[in-house]
């Protein structure tokens, strides 16, 4: 019989096997904590900080990774995991383009965040990749979730045509050499643009129709890349 462990979660008690993440604890008596960077086929990797919840430490704890130990307390909503969210969605919100992100939106809207508190801040600069004829990548919307990395990697695809470049603040996610992904071990399968929570992956004939290209003339452009890949 597998081991349980008992916590309680805005007061509400809850008994779950040993290993379970408060995230998923949470679900279990109907508490939803907002994520970015989660996706439930997808491992955990704690990046965003968005699901952070005070579990009674010094400092917050990333309810997506972190597992639930026997007589915890977590508190989702005080006023401090609330303020940490929001600082979060703002800081977000100064160095990437967040218009075709609806589910960050929706956070922003919930979180009152002040989408202009850091305008003065630098922000992520970076060429629009029109390299293929199946997805556009514009990492000007990317907010680093490793959602596409993960998918493409040993979660899923097993391609490894994606992967984080840089440090810091010029973290990105990139091709190897830069390499355009004609040129890559993408084999266009579409995951990561199914995961993207974003608008920085975007299915081809998707952005040429909003640029109010008629569908002629994106299915002769779609056509002479596909048939250049084959050759």
């Amino acid at each position: 019989m597998s081991k349980t462990v008992t916590v309680t979660i805005d007061g509400q008690e809850v008994t779950i096997p040993e290993g379970t993440t408060i995230y998923d604890a949470a679900k279990e008596v109907g508490i939803d904590i907002p994520v970015i960077c989660y996706h439930p086929h997808l491992t955990a990797n704690g990046l965003c900080r968005v699901c952070s919840v005070d579990s009674g430490g010094r400092l917050q704890s990333a309810a997506c990774v972190t597992n639930c130990w026997d007589g915890m307390e977590v508190k989702t909503d005080t006023e401090e995991v609330k303020r940490g969210r929001r600082t979060i969605l703002e800081m977000l919100a100064s160095t990437v383009n967040l218009e075709e992100s609806p589910e960050i939106l929706d956070l922003v809207d919930m979180y009152d965040a002040d989408t202009e508190r850091f305008d003065e801040g630098i922000r992520r600069e970076s060429p629009v990749y029109d390299d293929n004829p199946f997805y556009i990548r514009d990492y000007n919307q990317c907010v680093n979730c490793w959602r596409c990395v993960q998918v493409c990697a040993d979660d899923a695809q097993f391609a490894f045509a994606l992967n984080f470049e840089g440090r810091g603040f010029d973290t990105k996610i990139a091709t190897f050499q830069g390499d355009g992904m004609m040129d890559t071990t993408c084999v266009f399968c579409g995951q990561c643009v199914g995961v993207c929570p974003t608008g920085a992956l975007k299915p081809k004939r998707q952005a040429l129709l909003e640029e109010g290209i008629d569908p002629d003339s994106i299915f002769e452009q779609t056509r002479r890349k596909r048939n250049k890949k084959k050759g």
